[in-house]
């Protein structure tokens, strides 16, 4: 059984940055999309980021440019490294991975306030 733990999350100021981890562990076998979504507090869960075994990344219009994910295989592991943040980008962020049933992890908050 597949289980994502993730780590991370906190509080920053308008403009700072933050980088979320997310390791899995369990039977992981052939190649597998790794990313993140976000759900802000009475919104719906969105998109973020992905990447793929081969690090093809694709990125939300709301982040590219001040987001970055990357990965490391031998590690089963996810990043999210999050720079310029805005008020907006405070949600819970949740990894996921396709093996191939979408497994999810338990979320961390992220807060962006001054």
């Amino acid at each position: 059984q597949v289980q994502l733990v993730e780590s991370g999350g906190g509080s920053v100021q308008p403009g700072g940055s933050l980088r979320l981890s997310c390791a899995a562990s369990g039977s992981i076998f052939g190649p597998y999309v790794m990313g993140w979504y976000r759900q802000a507090l009475g919104q719906q869960r969105e998109y973020v980021a992905s990447i793929t075994s081969g690090a093809s990344t694709k990125y939300a219009d709301s982040v590219r440019g001040r987001f970055t994910i990357s990965r490391d295989n031998a590690k089963n592991s996810v990043y999210l490294q999050m720079n310029s943040l805005k008020p907006e980008d405070t949600a819970v962020y949740y990894c996921y991975c396709n093996v191939p049933k979408t497994i999810w992890g338990q979320g961390t908050q992220v807060t962006v306030s001054s």
